[in-house]
């Protein structure tokens, strides 16, 4: 009798190891996929009404007589004012993409336009960079290459005096790092990395939110790990961003979600994060989660899904990497208080942006993964009924619930005691009607898990019609297994 049990028991831990080996597996999979990066795309910094007097639009298409004879005047008008004008009305053409075709096609026009940067007339210069801030935005790479010889004096003036000619700079150099490999190629020897990291102790808004336009547009580079990320986390940026993302009443939303995107491409690089790790960017991006709750339950709440999301990718991609002892340490992540938190978020994208569900429950997914300490919060706090309410949104919330689940129930007995008797059972049954096999995989894992710990539940499951359940999916070939073995505990145990 002895050997017997002996021996059941040693088949049941295989039984629940081999689950395990599956979950942690397929999550690994999840987690590489996961680590998309934002659309690159381009920002465009204009002060002009879109329409002018008397509705004319702002664009003009302009001919290349007119081009030359606009270049030609602003290099030798009669009077600056003169001058000026010439640059306003070319760089109104330049809105209009025949004409920036047009322009570098022209011999010389670049180089007339960086003559006219590098200028001493203060209004000349603006005006000449606004002219290569249209250009920048083309989405020809043609015009962003074009814009190579004027780069340098770009990133040299980000060292000036005036906010606004930095911030139109960062703007510019954002969008042309982004469309050309030979820009970043020019710009990377010549500094923009320091350049950067003197930027950042700017103390205006507009220029550190611009940096974080341009940073991010670097980091997006296909040679970013090997050849810009390395440099970026030597120098003082990633403390510098952890600084501008710390909550607190000097806190600037804007500023914010820029550097949140940068330390997210940072983070799914997978460089070097242990470098982050030091700075202290979990106890920060917990705490900047905890403080953005607050904000959503005092009902002050615009905008701050721009934010939540880029800060919930980049702690739970960086919780991947942390071992289960490390993370245990960290006194902001042993916080029930970020599970509730992360609830009163879901219930926020529940209502303003579904789309943001998956990036919510992810987290919580990799909070609980190895961590019975969270799976115990979620049981404390009865959150366990508020995330069996998310299963019918769609079979993407639907597979991250259940994982999450999942991850409660092989933590032990002990945790599916608090699970069942309880609403889970009526809801996986109503799981397995679904046509998508991934969820009905996923469900039929997480009963042979809670039937092996529970064995009363699956006498419940038998008493509900479980197995006529399973007779729908019993020709798909990826269940076939899956089935069978539920069959056989349920058989077992009922």
């Amino acid at each position: 009798m002895w050997n017997r049990r002996q021996g059941r028991l040693r088949t049941l831990a295989f039984g629940v190891e081999e689950l395990r080996r599956r979950r942690r597996e397929r999550e690994a999979a999840l987690r590489k996929a996961r680590r998309e990066q934002q659309l690159v795309s381009k920002r465009l910094l204009r002060e002009d009404a879109p329409e002018e007097v008397g509705g004319q639009s702002a664009a003009v298409l302009l001919g290349e007589a007119e081009v030359q004879q606009f270049l030609r005047l602003a290099q030798r008008g009669t009077d600056e004012k003169e001058r000026e004008k010439a640059l306003v009305s070319l760089r109104r053409g330049l809105q209009h993409p025949d004409t920036q075709q047009t322009f570098i096609r022209l011999e010389g026009s670049v180089r007339t336009l960086v003559g006219l940067l590098t200028s001493n007339r203060a209004l000349l210069q603006l005006e000449a960079a606004r002219c290569l801030h249209e250009l920048s935005h083309s989405e020809q790479s043609a015009v962003a290459e074009a814009c190579l010889p004027a780069t340098s004096y770009l990133l040299t003036y980000l060292s000036g005096h005036s906010s606004d000619f930095i911030e139109l700079c960062l703007y510019t150099l954002g969008n042309l790092i982004v469309e050309s490999e030979a820009v970043r190629k020019q710009l990377l020897p010549q500094g923009i990395v320091p350049a950067f990291a003197a930027c950042i102790q700017s103390p205006h808004v507009a220029v550190l939110e611009a940096l974080g336009y341009a940073l991010s547009q670097l980091l997006q580079a296909k040679e970013a790990p090997e050849k810009i990320i390395p440099s970026i986390l030597d120098s003082s940026l990633p403390q510098q961003m952890l600084r501008l993302m710390q909550p607190g009443p000097k806190l600037n939303l804007g500023v914010a979600m820029e550097f949140a995107w940068c330390l997210h491409y940072i983070i799914c690089s997978q460089v070097n994060n242990a470098v982050l790790l030091t700075h202290g960017a979990l106890p920060t991006l917990a705490l900047l989660l905890l403080d953005l709750a607050g904000a959503v339950q005092r009902m002050d709440d615009v905008g701050l899904e721009l934010l939540a999301c880029p800060v919930l990718r980049c702690l739970s991609n960086l919780l991947t990497e942390v071992p289960a002892e490390v993370m245990g340490q960290q006194m902001e992540l042993r916080d029930e208080r970020l599970v509730a938190a992360l609830f009163i978020f879901l219930q926020f994208f529940l209502q303003k942006q579904p789309a943001l569900l998956p990036e919510g429950l992810w987290l919580l997914n990799n909070l609980t993964a190895n961590s019975p300490t969270f799976c115990t919060s979620l049981l404390s706090l009865d959150l366990i009924e508020p995330l069996l309410q998310l299963l019918p949104l769609s079979n993407a919330v639907c597979m991250l619930v259940l994982t999450v689940l999942g991850n409660v129930v092989e933590k032990g007995p002990a945790y599916c005691q608090r699970l069942w008797p309880g609403p889970l059972l009526s809801c996986l049954l109503n799981t397995l009607a679904l046509s998508d096999t991934e969820v009905v995989g996923q469900s039929l894992e997480l009963l042979q898990l809670l039937f092996l710990y529970q064995p009363e539940a699956a006498r419940a499951f038998l008493q509900q019609s479980g197995l006529q359940a399973l007779e729908k999916h019993q020709e798909e070939t990826q269940l076939q297994e899956r089935i069978h073995a539920l069959q056989q505990i349920a058989a077992t145990h009922g």
